[in-house]
């Protein structure tokens, strides 16, 4: 006879940790199934190992998804604050970076340990490096064959993540049983990821790779002003990470490169204070030396500011706040920080993340289409879906 729990969750990252947490807390007996040798591996890994856990700005504007609105009943009921708690009370010390971007002062090792320990807290079961072979559903219970035994309940949570990162262990698995289960799945790309030029675009930026310069990227109505950083394949940094969740091969991509400023009104008074200094001269006091010359060199002309007439100013200020940046691609799931797609919320509960179609199963985290910006929205994403699934179960 299989072993019975309460409820089943698939998954033993971000998302599934607070779900298991709070229904462990609500006395359900629950087991945790992680298929790696470890939970946790992405949050370990995130925020440069200091773990970006929360933003204190949170609202559903800061997410992605085909119905913008499915967010919200998530995020109004389990708040940063309520998982800033959560830290306060395990005393581990954080920091805001910028942009109300909360990071541990210490390690990500931090969060997991916390989460762990709170599991361990309510009796919840995880089992590490346990693989799925095989599940069934039928008399409303769900039977779950696994390398470590088989497993059966009447609620079962798909909290798998997405495909960013495969070499921490990324599957497209919650997908599969989404499909498994007659669950639609909106069309998968990488988000968050850095760009990719090529041909001649990627010749006139190869040799700049390490030069940081910020600018204001827009795209599809879209627009973050961050850091741009040029690398030998192509671009990255916080604002291209942004606006790359935007971007489809093919589409406008554009950059403000004096994002703040009125770049005609900027260039006629450096004409007017300084009329015998080269135009890559000035450009070079405002952006990085070695990217103001390559400017010049391919996209602005190369005289005294005196000689230029008010139509060629105009023109260049065109070049310097709407720079069309021709990306050939992005570096795809290798890199990506997270998945945009998958389950269709439609098909969802907002406020329990249960299925429509087939009572007793949930869909929590990445794996559902719901995605958020750099910054810690992801991370608040999976306290909060997890937390709605795991009060409901």
């Amino acid at each position: 006879m299989p072993e019975t729990f309460d409820a089943i969750i698939v998954g033993g990252g971000a998302a599934g940790l607070m779900c298991a947490i709070a229904a462990g807390r609500r006395g359900k007996r629950v087991l945790l199934i992680e298929h790696a040798n470890r939970v946790g591996k992405k949050i370990l890994m995130s925020g440069g190992g200091r773990c970006n856990f929360t933003n204190t700005g949170t609202t559903p504007d800061q997410f992605i998804s085909a119905n913008p609105h499915f967010c919200k009943s998530a995020l109004a009921r389990f708040r940063p604050a309520d998982f800033i708690a959560m830290v306060d009370h395990h005393r581990i010390a954080y920091h805001e970076k910028e942009l109300g971007q909360l990071f541990c002062d210490d390690s990500s090792k931090q969060i997991v340990r916390m989460l762990v320990d709170e599991c361990d807290a309510s009796a919840v079961r995880i089992e590490t490096g346990c693989r799925i072979d095989n599940v069934q559903h039928e008399d409303a219970q769900f039977r779950l064959h696994t390398s470590q035994g088989t497993f059966s309940t009447t609620a079962l949570v798909v909290a798998t993540g997405g495909l960013s990162i495969p070499s921490m262990g990324a599957s497209g698995f919650g997908y599969e049983l989404a499909r498994q289960f007659g669950h639609r799945v909106l069309p998968t790309r990488a988000g968050l990821v850095p760009l990719t030029l090529s041909g001649t675009h990627q010749e006139r930026f190869a040799d700049l790779s390490g030069v940081a310069l910020q600018v204001e990227a827009r795209c599809n109505g879209a627009m973050f002003r961050n850091f741009m950083l040029v690398t030998h394949r192509g671009i990255s940094g916080p604002a291209i990470l942004q606006i790359s969740s935007y971007w489809n091969p093919g589409d406008d991509l554009r950059l403000d490169l004096l994002p703040g400023d009125d770049a005609f009104e900027w260039l006629r008074s450096q004409q007017a204070q300084r009329p015998a200094s080269e135009l890559r001269t000035v450009i070079a006091e405002r952006l990085p030396k070695r990217f103001a010359q390559r400017l010049c060199d391919v996209w602005l002309p190369g005289k005294p500011m005196r000689q230029f007439r008010e139509t060629e100013l105009r023109a260049m200020a065109t070049v310097l706040s709407d720079f069309p940046l021709i990306a050939s691609g992005s570096e795809g799931y290798r890199t990506a920080e997270v998945t945009l797609g998958g389950v269709d919320t439609d098909e969802l509960s907002s406020t329990t993340m249960q299925s429509k179609r087939v009572p007793g199963l949930y869909f929590v985290g990445e794996v559902v289409d719901v995605t958020g910006w750099l910054g810690g929205y992801n991370f608040q994403w999976a306290w909060a879906s997890g937390h709605a699934a795991g009060s409901a179960l």
